[in-house]
């Protein structure tokens, strides 16, 4: 029976995956940044050794994609710092590790979905740091462990896209939504449910990268349009260009990944988007 060490575990995936292991036979401990501050090596070396950890699944992150533009320091030490330390710990004790990382490690001007071993060109703080984390995970190689970059995260809990446009498409007639930016929706609680299904059958010398989204391809307009009609909610979404709501940090126009290499070498299946949608939203409305 395997301890597992999930950070991050009040975040949107971390949240998933307390809600989905609490079934599990496996014994989780799920810390976040007050119960366990993985900036500071010799705590988390500390809590691995007292609770027997076997298993890291690393969900924590800076994700304040336009703050971290004026604080790199505090970015680079989440994503990129205690990824490090991480590693190190992992490597010494021999333990398995998740890393989840982000489509922000491309620089969004593709023609065609990402695969793994497309060059990396980040264009922000957010994606450099979250960059800068990969390559030290890589450098210092622990044994099964692997990195799963993923993108558009949306989850009926933390703050997310699908929750912001549920507030304003209730507060306003009308709303400009982004067009001109294509990806895929990633329900967290689908990649929840693949890293536990991946779990047990991470074995790998060298440090593996995976892509994860749902299937199928939108824009942030498509997303929002989706949202209002699945919800009922009248509200007209008018399409609007990336130069009409200027951002501190850059986004990438291009977000598609794929997915192949995780759906062969696990056997997994992926549902659609909007498919993952109607779930969320059932969920959310179970809630109530």
């Amino acid at each position: 029976m395997a301890n597992i060490l999930v950070t991050g575990a009040n975040g949107q995936l971390g949240s998933e995956i307390r809600e989905l292991s609490s079934s599990d036979t496996e014994t989780y401990f799920f810390t976040d940044r007050e119960t366990l501050d993985i900036t500071n090596k010799a705590k988390v070396k500390s809590f691995i050794e007292d609770n027997s950890i076997d298993t890291i699944i690393n969900c924590a992150a800076y994700t304040a994609v336009d703050r971290a533009e004026e604080d790199q320091t505090s970015a680079d030490v989440v994503n990129h710092q205690a990824v490090k330390n991480l590693a190190q710990i992992a490597k010494e004790n021999n333990i398995k590790l998740i890393h989840v990382s982000t489509d922000y490690v491309f620089n969004g001007q593709n023609f065609r979905p990402y695969v793994e071993t497309d060059p990396t060109d980040p264009q922000g703080v957010y994606g450099e740091t979250k960059l800068a984390g990969e390559k030290a995970l890589q450098a210092t190689n622990p044994k099964n462990s692997i990195i799963i970059r993923t993108s558009w995260v949306y989850s009926s809990y933390g703050a997310n896209f699908l929750k912001t446009m549920l507030r304003l498409g209730k507060e306003r007639d009308e709303l400009g939504v982004i067009f001109d930016q294509v990806g895929t929706p990633t329900y967290a609680r689908d990649l929840a449910e693949t890293i536990l299904e991946i779990l047990p059958k991470v074995a790998n010398e060298q440090v593996e990268v995976y892509h994860y989204s749902n299937e199928g391809i939108c824009s942030w307009y498509d997303f929002a349009k989706a949202i209002f009609e699945l919800s009922n909610i009248k509200c007209n979404v008018k399409p609007i260009e990336t130069k009409e709501y200027p951002t501190p940090a850059t986004r990438p126009h291009y977000s598609l990944l794929n997915k192949a290499k995780i759906k062969r070498e696990y056997s997994i299946a992926i549902p659609y988007w909007r498919e993952s949608l109607v779930e969320c939203l059932q969920i959310m409305g179970e809630r109530q």
